[in-house]
């Protein structure tokens, strides 16, 4: 995995746990936020941070925010301060932008600014909640549009037919691993001839609506 450096803009609950996550995972992140408070708790696990007003364009010249690998804008509750620093950052030249949106409109603006990533927290997570209640067996939504899941599929009339057999990916679905009934670990990318036994854990990739169609 290549290493990244970031530029969190708003220490927040969300900013503050992405670059915490980045963080772990072996990424610089510089931390950017106006309240001490946001940036003295960040302290904890970045070494960069920085209480300064990112709506000042010199600010972010000063940081070197033009040469960082992304650049992620999670400030608080004002659209308009939001705005302001993209339009800032655009100026730079930085074009790997995620923005944290933080209505809907918000959301609207941002796009016909031209971010590449709008992130809408709340409403993802609810979107994701929903599909779980709705799949139980989903384990996740994929940002690749069209409800494209990752579920699981206890293996029952399907048992004693290998993958070959089965002819999933005639409906859009592909199988990516398989675990063994009392197994802990999954076996990736099995092979397309092999055959199921009842109780046997599929991992299968494909459209929501696709994957509710099929009787294991």
């Amino acid at each position: 995995m290549t290493k990244k450096e970031v530029g969190i803009i708003g220490l927040g609950k969300f900013g503050s746990a992405l670059a915490e996550f980045l963080s772990d995972l072996g990424h610089t992140v510089i931390g950017v936020d106006s309240s001490s408070n946001a940036t003295k708790k960040a302290e904890e696990f970045l070494s960069q941070t920085y209480q300064a007003d990112a709506t000042d364009d010199n600010v972010l010249k000063q940081l070197r925010f033009m040469d960082l690998d992304k650049v992620v804008v999670s400030v608080g509750k004002s659209m308009e301060t939001s705005i302001l620093i993209v339009l800032n950052l655009q100026e730079m030249g930085i074009k790997n932008l995620a923005v944290k949106a933080i209505s809907h409109e918000h959301a609207i603006v941002l796009r016909r600014l031209g971010v590449e990533t709008v992130i809408q927290p709340e409403r993802d997570a609810a979107s994701q909640f929903a599909h779980r209640i709705a799949n139980p067996g989903m384990l996740d939504l994929l940002p690749l549009g069209g409800n494209i899941l990752l579920q699981e599929l206890e293996v029952d009339n399907w048992a004693g037919k290998s993958l070959i057999d089965l002819g999933l990916t005639t409906f859009g679905v592909m199988v990516v691993a398989i675990k063994k009934k009392g197994d802990k670990d999954y076996e990736f990318v099995p092979a397309a001839d092999r055959v199921l036994e009842e109780g046997d854990t599929l991992v299968a990739i494909g459209k929501e609506s696709d994957l509710l169609e099929l009787e294991s």
